[in-house]
């Protein structure tokens, strides 16, 4: 208990220091904006796009698990969803939530296999369908990016994340020496599935488009705010800028991402010549909007009510 009050303590002050650092660097007075001149249009149309997002993520969630096996209805898939979510906001970064995710799928009637393996498949694919979204929309926007290593970073990374799906397949079929270390034996269960779901082309390819969709929404959320707040930029920016923020977002170093999430929406923005105030104050907006659109899982989580429907319904059958 100890051990995770220091550790969050750290995180917290991780954020803290971060965000101070950049502030310390900042000049407001250029780009101070009131709230009367923000533009609360675009905010509500970035909350619609929100809830769209976790709708389309639930759905490419529900997809992982029918294929390897943990059968789930959409409203309990839904709800864990939207619990992590919330939960996230005060928690490491995404691989916090993906962990609550599991726990809750144990606690819906999932099997552990089903619910590790489920969750884990589901963010490889969300990486892959990050990756491809940049490959294709990176060739519209490459003449306004000066740096040459950016411009291949993500075709590297494309081989990378293909040739690390096609290796992790063959973690089960090691020679027994390698095999019997239990690293290697825990993973082979994810390996077979991994292979499971991969050989079903059809519901692979729905799910790595769906990991494609989830990106394209979360990057018009940024525009969204970026136009409330009246910043110049455009669609395909945010389409190749803001995925590689959300990737760097999933290093569980601070609280929620704030601070990392900042200093990186900096960073890429800049290369399209947003000033760092601008892109500091969007990344503030983002953070927040994303804070006010995930309430709705706290209400979830006291309620309780997640629990499988599918296991309900089975009972009572079996009751009658």
């Amino acid at each position: 208990m100890q051990k995770k009050s220091l550790f969050l303590i750290l995180k917290i002050l991780v954020s803290s220091v971060l965000i101070w650092l950049l502030v310390l660097n900042i000049d407001f007075n250029l780009s101070l904006i009131r709230p009367e001149e923000i533009r609360y249009f675009y905010l509500f149309l970035a909350s619609i796009l929100f809830i769209l997002t976790i709708l389309n993520n639930t759905v490419r969630w529900l997809i992982v698990m029918s294929v390897i096996g943990g059968t789930m209805k959409f409203l309990t898939t839904l709800k864990i969803l939207y619990i992590s979510i919330f939960l996230n906001q005060a928690l490491p970064s995404a691989i916090g939530g993906d962990v609550l995710r599991i726990f809750l799928s144990r606690k819906a009637g999932i099997g552990l296999r089903e619910a590790i393996n489920g969750v884990m498949l589901e963010r490889i694919i969300t990486i892959l369908g990050l990756i491809l979204l940049v490959l294709i929309t990176q060739p519209f926007v490459i003449t306004s990016i000066e740096d040459t290593s950016l411009k291949i970073i993500f075709p590297i990374m494309a081989v990378v994340a293909i040739l690390g799906v096609y290796c992790l397949t063959w973690l089960d079929r090691l020679p027994r020496v390698i095999g019997d270390w239990k690293i290697i034996q825990s993973l082979a269960n994810i390996a077979l599935d991994t292979r499971i779901f991969f050989s079903n082309l059809r519901f692979s390819i729905y799910s790595i488009g769906m990991g494609v969709t989830g990106n394209i929404l979360m990057s018009l959320i940024v525009y969204c705010c970026a136009k409330s707040l009246s910043i110049e930029v455009t669609v395909l920016h945010c389409l190749v800028l803001v995925p590689p923020v959300i990737l760097i977002l999933t290093i569980p170093i601070s609280i929620g991402g704030w601070g990392v999430r900042e200093g990186a929406m900096i960073g890429a923005f800049g290369l399209v010549g947003v000033s760092s105030s601008d892109a500091f104050m969007l990344s503030i907006l983002f953070g927040f909007s994303t804070l006010f659109v995930s309430l709705p899982g706290g209400l979830f989580w006291i309620s309780g009510n997640y629990k499988n429907e599918i296991e309900e319904e089975e009972k009572d059958l079996n009751d009658r």
